[in-house]
């Protein structure tokens, strides 16, 4: 009989754990003798070329995959058939930073029988839907949202907020600005600020 597959989200705001849930998924599998494959967008180099990392140094080796050609060839290319194959779970981290062909890439694996797994912000720094996620989430079997601390009044964060100089960034900012503590805070929706 062959594996059922499936897809997970784990999503939430900026410092609310994602990428940490993420690895604790993918190092259970691991102890379990399954094969994994994890990409992440080429993009995202803010701690690692080659691995994704937490905010607190934990990583996991992970492929690079160019937004915009989520496929099935490219990850052939990428990695092999035989690996994708062979593979039980195929994971992606910062699922917001991919295209709208995430989603359908997705849903392939799934139907080839692997468990998906996928990390990602649910909101821009605006406060709006973040690329592929909402679609993800929709079709997903099992949705984790996450929670950080708002650094403002240490109630439960839903939002990032991207900080310019110690002020709420313009609403119409760039989208993608890739960074940390740095530029982004956690913050509650009672002390989030519109830019």
């Amino acid at each position: 009989m062959s594996q059922q597959g499936r897809l997970e989200v784990i999503t939430g705001c900026m410092f609310s754990g994602k990428t940490e849930e993420l690895i604790r998924r993918l190092e259970r599998v691991r102890i379990a003798r399954k094969e994994i494959i994890l990409f992440k967008p080429t993009i995202d180099n803010r701690y690692s070329e080659r691995a994704i990392v937490t905010h607190y140094g934990r990583e996991f080796a992970a492929h690079l995959l160019p937004p915009g050609e989520e496929s099935l060839a490219t990850l052939e290319r990428i990695v092999g058939r035989d690996a994708i194959d062979a593979a039980t779970v195929v994971a992606f981290d910062e699922g917001n930073f991919f295209s709208d062909k995430l989603p359908a890439l997705c849903g392939s694996l799934v139907a080839h029988g692997k468990r998906v797994i996928v990390a990602g912000l649910d909101l821009t720094f605006a406060g709006e839907p973040f690329g592929p996620m909402p679609a993800l989430m929709a079709l997903a079997d099992d949705v984790d949202k996450l929670h950080a601390v708002c650094v403002k009044c240490g109630g439960e964060a839903t939002r990032s907020q991207r900080l310019i100089d110690g002020k709420p960034a313009p609403a119409n900012d760039a989208v993608i600005k890739v960074g940390g503590t740095e530029f982004y805070e956690a913050r509650c929706r009672s002390c989030y600020e519109s830019g």
